[in-house]
Formats: C-alpha cells, sequence, structure tokens
C-alpha cells in the first residue's frame, strides 16, 4: 500500500495541479496526505478535494520537522512525498509498484518559468527535453522518491544535514542506504519538478 504526501508552503495556486495529477493515476494512491505548513493559502482544496486528508498547520514549523511529523503519521509500507508545485505523471505510482525494493528512483522533468536556474547547476546531468530538461537520477537520492515507510521510521527519518541547505531527502537517503536499504530505478520521467520564483522565498 502507498501513502502520496503531498507537501505545500505557498504553493497553494498551484496545489491543485498537483492533486488532480495524484488522483488520476492508473494505480491509485491508498492514502492521500495533504500538509499545508502555515501559509494560510490552501483552505480551498479541502472543498474542491474531500477525499484527500489535510493537515493544516496555523504557524510555519520548517521542512524537516513538518516531512518528520507527516512521516509519522503515515501507515502504510510505502510512501513518497511530493511537493505541491510540482505534478505526477499518470502512471508513476503504477510503475513505481512493480519495483519491490525498499527504495525507487526515477528521472525527473524540469520544467517552470526558472527551469534554467537548476540546468545550469547541474548541466552535466540533464539534457534537453522537449522545451524542458531532462534530469537523470540513476540510484541518487531525491525529494520524491518511494520508499519503505517502517525502515525510513527505523533509522530515524528526516533530520537537517547541518549544512546551509536542509537537505533532508539526503539525509533520509543516507540513514536508509546505512541500513542496507535495496535500491531499484525506473529509467523513465515521471516527476515533473517545476521551477519557480516562489521556491526561492521560503
Amino acid at each position: 500500500m502507498i501513502t502520496v504526501v503531498i507537501a505545500s508552503y505557498r504553493y497553494g495556486h498551484l496545489a491543485a495541479h498537483c492533486i488532480e495529477s495524484v488522483l488520476c493515476q492508473t494505480r491509485k494512491a491508498d492514502r492521500i496526505l495533504f500538509v499545508d505548513d502555515g501559509a494560510g493559502d490552501c483552505e480551498h482544496l479541502q472543498r474542491l478535494y474531500p477525499s484527500v486528508e489535510y493537515v493544516i498547520r496555523s504557524v510555519n514549523i520548517g521542512t524537516v520537522a513538518n516531512f518528520q511529523d507527516m512521516l509519522n503519521r503515515v501507515e502504510t509500507d510505502r510512501c513518497i512525498f511530493v511537493g505541491a508545485d510540482n505534478w505526477l505523471r499518470a502512471d508513476t505510482l503504477d510503475l513505481l509498484d512493480r519495483q519491490k525494493t525498499d527504495i525507487v528512483t526515477y528521472d525527473i522533468v524540469v520544467t517552470g518559468e526558472l527551469r534554467n536556474n537548476i540546468a545550469q547547476r547541474h548541466s552535466h546531468e540533464m539534457a534537453d527535453y522537449q522545451g524542458d530538461y531532462y534530469w537523470s537520477r540513476m540510484m541518487v537520492h531525491h525529494g520524491s522518491m518511494l520508499y519503505n515507510t517502517n525502515l525510513a521510521k527505523r533509522v530515524g527519518g528526516y533530520a537537517a544535514s547541518g549544512g546551509p541547505n536542509s537537505e533532508e531527502d539526503l539525509v533520509l537517503w543516507n540513514r536508509m542506504i546505512k541500513g542496507n536499504a535495496t535500491v531499484s530505478h525506473v529509467n523513465q520521467g515521471l516527476l515533473y519538478y517545476r521551477r519557480h520564483k516562489e521556491n526561492f522565498i521560503k
């Protein structure tokens, strides 16, 4: 069983696109959790998508604490976190669910008004793709990898790296790898990663 956690902070104007992409999966999510980390711009979504479970925080607690709290709420054996400003290809959960490893990675399509910003920093990993960029993530961590919930909890879950960025997904990856996680990869661009000005005002 799979839980999809959709995380939002100031992405209320983009989040419906993400929710629609999860609801329209060919392999349905067993549970969808949506969290607004204190921005207060997502309350309208509860009326539009009542089948989704919502956590609407009154104050911002930060990415790491927010993600760790949401991980603690997951009860299915596998989960995937998706930023509310991004969206999934319609067959993502189907393709990922076929892999029986502790972690499943896959490639990313980088889109949005500021896609060139990240493409310049990771040019050796990216290729032009229909006006956007195709980002190869072969067996490499990223924030929306599918993973074994129980193993993630057992190794300590999310935490900040101690560097200038929180890199909570990298910390989780490293902890799970040290915990002997098995890893597989789907060589297709399944996540549409939207780069936009709100990415930089957290």
